[in-house]
């Protein structure tokens, strides 16, 4: 099997590992967007970042509205989510889709661990990657999440 093939296949479980992992964690009907790589540099008002250590290292970035968040926090726990409980909710919700996708993508043989969740609020910008796969997420009646993986 080639570099590419290989690359390939750690692309298509880390994607795959995340749907499902999203799917699994998020009570709201969720419609996965097509998966586009992206080349700018990722620049948002709000989200959660987590990395990702062992057999695939990279990081996972969910960005999206503060409302957004809070709005699936409600689905989740069914009580409205604001203010310090909001950070700590989108933490939270940070690692359980990366702890999902970890385990997700170790029924393929993938060992990884996940780091601690920080949360990035205000105009923020990541640079210095290699590769980043977006992937939009839209849920109904609450609004759009984007999900990025970024490889390593």
């Amino acid at each position: 099997m080639s570099v590419t093939d290989e690359k390939n296949q750690v692309i298509t479980a880390l994607l795959n590992g995340s749907i499902m992992s999203v799917r699994n964690s998020i009570p709201i009907q969720a419609n996965i967007g097509k998966p586009e790589l992206f080349s700018n540099a990722l620049q948002f008002q709000f989200g959660v970042f987590i990395g990702i250590t062992g057999d695939v290292r990279g990081k996972l970035v969910l960005s999206g509205d503060r409302q957004v968040f809070s709005r699936i926090g409600e689905a989740m726990f069914g009580m409205p989510i604001q203010d310090d409980m909001l950070v700590s909710l989108s933490g939270e919700l940070g690692n359980i889709i990366a702890g999902g996708l970890s385990t997700n993508i170790g029924q393929n043989g993938m060992k990884t661990d996940i780091t601690a969740p920080t949360i990035m609020e205000g105009i923020t910008k990541l640079l210095g990657y290699d590769k980043v796969i977006r992937l939009p997420i839209g849920f109904q009646a609450v609004g759009d999440l984007h999900l990025y993986l970024v490889i390593d």
